[in-house]
């Protein structure tokens, strides 16, 4: 009787663990709800109109909408000091009748009021954070706290060409209000599959400086068994080099499922040629047992596709293309 006693609190120990390991799905937006945009980095000199404009974008598809009491204030390099941007963040975290949180834009300086930031009514009324590149800091906090994300489209990005982001906007209504979603891209013949047709883990990750500059903080990730999705833009290839090796030290991709990689732009040229594709970079650094997937359309290109952080992505790989599907 005592042996079975034990098997069973155990198992019910084990599946309170299983439990709490699960990822929280903050509640889908549905129309009359109400989102807030906020500058948490980069200033956002003369763009009222682009505001506006994620505004009424909003506003089309049911929502109310909230502007950051802070958004317009210049403080050199920043959205307004950082007080005043974490103070509208803040604001938006404890506000339960606002439902998800929108960057204005990225930059820098979403690191300098992370620390700040009180996330306890955040983790009792969970909400979407959305944004990507320097909101990436953002993304990993919240997903070590349990909390999906939603990699995504910033106000911005409304700057581009209609024809040019129209399957970013409709990804991101899609992601935002729960329907579901599902990428078919064609394979890069750079993709390292080691003869597997399907790819599963949770997905998390980002802009590879910002997941750099998280080693050694309480918002560094935790990887194992998950997929890690990179993307950059605007730097060497050396610098792109050191920072992926330094996640390979930190152990990143010890125990991945695979590695995704989104758009990698503007990459600079050094003085001295680096010697291979960036491509090929990459796979020299992740360890050759973790499959590498090339050209998902998300980062800092016009095509920007939503991408739920914290969810189970399957990826299904046939011959010519990679179906990428959120569960």
């Amino acid at each position: 009787m005592t042996n079975r006693i034990y098997i069973f609190l155990l198992l019910i120990t084990c599946m309170f663990t299983h439990a709490q390991e699960q990822m929280i799905t903050p509640p889908f937006l549905k129309a009359g709800d109400t989102i807030a945009i906020v500058a948490p980095a980069g200033i956002l000199k003369n763009r009222q109109a682009t505001i506006l404009k994620a505004k009424q974008l909003a506003e089309s598809w049911g929502l109310h909408v909230v502007i950051g009491k802070n958004i317009y204030n210049k403080n050199n390099h920043f959205a307004g000091t950082d007080n005043e941007r974490c103070k509208d963040f803040q604001d938006a975290l404890d506000n339960d009748s606002i439902k998800a949180i929108w960057a204005a834009r990225g930059g820098y300086g979403s690191v300098r009021i992370l620390d700040a930031l009180d996330f306890t009514n955040f983790k009792n009324n969970p909400k979407w954070i959305i944004g990507y590149s320097d909101i990436t800091a953002f993304h990993n906090h919240v997903n070590n706290l349990g909390v999906q994300s939603l990699h995504a489209m910033m106000a911005t990005s409304l700057e581009q060409k209609p024809e040019e982001i129209e399957k970013t906007i409709t990804s991101f209504k899609a992601a935002l209000f729960g329907d579901d979603i599902s990428y078919s891209i064609k394979n890069s013949s750079y993709n390292r599959t080691l003869g597997k047709t399907s790819l599963e883990g949770e997905l998390i990750g980002g802009n590879l400086a910002i997941q750099a500059s998280m080693l050694g903080s309480k918002s560094q990730m935790h990887t194992d068994n998950k997929i890690l999705f990179i993307e950059e833009i605007g730097e060497y290839k050396y610098a792109i080099d050191r920072m992926l090796q330094s996640l390979k030290r930190a152990g990143y991709f010890k125990n991945l499922s695979a590695v995704v990689i989104g758009d990698m732009s503007l990459i600079k040229k050094n003085s001295t040629k680096w010697g291979s594709s960036i491509e090929q970079l990459i796979l020299d650094v992740v360890p050759k047992n973790i499959p590498v997937i090339f050209n998902f359309p998300a980062g800092h290109e016009a095509d920007n596709r939503a991408l739920i952080f914290g969810r189970t992505l399957k990826i299904n790989i046939t011959k010519e293309t990679s179906i990428f599907s959120f569960y």
